[in-house]
């Protein structure tokens, strides 16, 4: 074997992998961990650890058949986005037959291992994901309305209520509460990220919130997103689902999510709208390390 085919394999399975969106795909399949966690009392025995991993598994190849989907459909606007253009489908590395067979292989590998040995309930969830991410939010409404985050939100939301329906067969009040904290972080964090990448978005046309409305209202809407968020994270502790060590986290956090929308709403700048969207990320990660703390140690 030459030395470029050698080098050629591993070049092809890199592409691949990177039209998971594995960043994503992971934050995805930690959420959904959690839901499954919450919804054992105590500690999980080894039966329910073996399927909280196989429905991780299926969980991941669906959502990075979602992720795969994804580019293939925005590879144009991919390519006129510098955060975007380096997926091997905008940069033509992947054809769109490998693109959509790699998507349709996932889906379906993802789909049988949560029917087969989770449960149907959940390989229909996370499938009505795939579809209202890849579909109503890639197709519909992302091209089309600055609220496109918002309403496709509830795609991004729905991890933990498919991790508590694979260990648990239902969806109960514990998991929508779940996903209304997701749905609720994810406007200040997109719009934040939109701030100040605005410049990409008017290139390829999108009707994000910065480039319809303009940069102050958008702010606004940051910090408000941020006040509301507050207020959901505290519905753990509220419906009993944790105890003060939660909370304490959870008001820490909120609190520091809301100064930093607050900032930038009165003082804006490029730099502070990346701590913000940095931020998030350290926002949503720890609230929901420190509810999984709060499960075991209380």
């Amino acid at each position: 074997m030459s030395l470029a085919a050698s080098v050629s394999v591993p070049s092809r399975f890199a592409q691949f992998y990177a039209l998971t969106k594995p960043r994503v795909v992971q934050l995805i399949v930690f959420c959904a961990l959690i839901g499954m966690v919450l919804a054992i009392p105590g500690w999980p025995a080894l039966d329910q650890l073996a399927l909280m991993a196989v429905a991780c598994a299926g969980i991941w190849l669906v959502a990075g058949a979602a992720a795969a989907f994804n580019c293939l459909v925005e590879k144009g606007i991919d390519a006129k986005m510098k955060r975007t253009a380096w997926r091997p489908t905008a940069k033509g590395q992947l054809s769109d037959g490998q693109a959509l067979a790699f998507s349709t292989l996932l889906c379906a590998a993802g789909s049988a291992v949560l029917y087969v040995w989770v449960n149907p309930l959940t390989m229909w969830l996370t499938l009505a994901t795939f579809v209202g991410y890849a579909v109503v939010y890639t197709l519909i409404l992302k091209p089309l309305t600055p609220q496109n985050i918002v309403i496709g939100g509830a795609s991004g939301a729905m991890p933990p209520v498919l991790g508590w329906a694979a260990v648990t067969g239902q969806v109960t009040p514990e998991s929508l509460i779940l996903f209304l904290i997701i749905f609720l972080w994810t406007p200040p964090h997109f719009w934040a990220l939109a701030l100040y990448r605005v410049e990409d978005y008017r290139q390829a046309g999108l009707p994000m919130l910065p480039v319809t409305h303009g940069n102050e209202f958008t702010r606004l809407q940051v910090f408000l997103y941020t006040l509301v968020l507050f207020a959901g994270c505290l519905l753990p502790f509220v419906f009993g689902m944790s105890s003060w060590l939660y909370l304490v986290a959870a008001v820490v956090l909120g609190l520091g999510f809301c100064a930093y929308g607050f900032r930038l709403w009165r003082n804006y700048s490029d730099a502070l709208a990346r701590k913000t969207f940095r931020f998030s990320l350290i926002h949503l990660s720890l609230l929901f390390a420190a509810l999984l703390a709060d499960h075991y140690i209380f």
